[in-house]
């Protein structure tokens, strides 16, 4: 874990290399935090991040690198099923997009994905205490332990209690700019796609073993108040996707899903921006009647982002699950970004 925590760390600054000295001034752009629902039943599947409304000009790039923290519990039992979701998850994501021609962009996304007991369980616990926030069952387990498993009818289907940290599913992706305003470029829509390949070892829930296709428009307005310093921006997106056979409980997965964000950011000032969203997905699975899986998953992203200079800036941000269980109960996401 701690050489893990290190190799993230270093990850993370070598994107953000000599850039976070620059003296310039970083007129920020606000837009989504790229993350979205990192419980392993559902990151397995790919789920979209909202991305920014405004694509890239042909022949730029813009780049990230993000690294998810989740750390998952939840204990559910009903007449027929019983599930266990006990442990840490770790998603370190790189992508890039590309403006190709007028209007439209093209992008990839190379996920590294990985489970281990963590370390976090101690911090949840103690925090839950400060604020006299219930614990659930967590006291009554042991902290820093690994094990996903769900049962139906009395068979296991699904179980994981070793450490294992490799490839996640690749992604491909492309966005076509519907409607960028002249006045202000930041009030646009975008039309994106993104084509998930199971690149990822579905026993170690690296990757859901099937092919998905995604299609969402993203949104943003901007404005300003004379009451207040700086702009709000509005941003959100919403969509669909559609899955072939996995080989995760492929005998319950639902074959579309649909999903949405909807947020807001405030830039007081050039070099920072405060950002709140909500995100929602639809169950990947049917035929449960267990939160965790098939029920509509809504969850809490807040935090902000540092503009490091002109072109690059890093998100910091913290995640709740609001519709308990069906996310997970505590995630730390950052993302580092370069303009080209």
């Amino acid at each position: 874990m701690c050489k893990l925590a290190i190799w993230l760390t270093i990850a993370l600054l070598s994107q953000l290399g000599v850039y976070i000295a620059a003296p310039e001034a970083a007129d920020l752009v606000i837009t989504p935090f790229y993350t979205f629902n990192q419980s392993p039943m559902v990151q397995i599947f790919g789920l979209p991040a909202a991305e920014s409304a405004v694509i890239q000009q042909p022949g730029h790039c813009w780049s990230l690198l993000a690294a998810d923290v989740a750390n998952d519990f939840a204990r559910d039992v009903s007449s027929r099923e019983r599930v266990n979701l006990d442990g840490e998850s770790y998603r370190l994501n790189l992508a890039l997009r590309y403006g190709i021609a007028e209007n439209l962009e093209i992008g990839l996304d190379l996920p590294w994905v990985g489970y281990s007991g963590g370390i976090l369980d101690g911090l949840i616990e103690g925090w839950h205490s400060f604020f006299g926030l219930s614990q659930g069952k967590r006291l009554e387990t042991p902290n820093d332990r690994l094990l996903f498993s769900y049962s139906r009818d009395g068979e296991e289907r699904l179980h994981l209690d070793h450490a294992s940290f490799g490839l996640g599913d690749l992604r491909l992706g492309g966005a076509w700019q519907l409607f960028q305003s002249g006045s202000l470029p930041t009030r646009a829509v975008a039309l994106r796609a993104s084509l998930k390949l199971p690149t990822g070892s579905s026993n170690k829930l690296h990757g859901s073993g099937s092919t998905d296709l995604a299609l969402w428009l993203s949104g943003s307005d901007d404005y300003q108040f004379p009451v207040l310093p700086g702009h709000l921006t509005l941003y959100g997106a919403a969509g669909a996707r559609a899955l072939t056979k996995g080989q995760v409980l492929e005998e319950q997965q639902n074959h579309l899903v649909g999903f949405g964000t909807l947020g807001l950011g405030w830039s007081p000032a050039q070099w920072i921006a405060l950002k709140t969203q909500m995100s929602t997905n639809s169950p990947f699975y049917h035929g449960s009647n267990l939160q965790e899986l098939g029920k509509y998953a809504l969850q809490l992203v807040f935090g902000g982002t540092l503009g490091l200079s002109p072109r690059t800036a890093l998100d910091i941000a913290v995640s709740e699950d609001i519709r308990v269980d069906t996310a997970p109960d505590f995630s730390i996401h950052l993302g580092a970004s370069r303009q080209f």
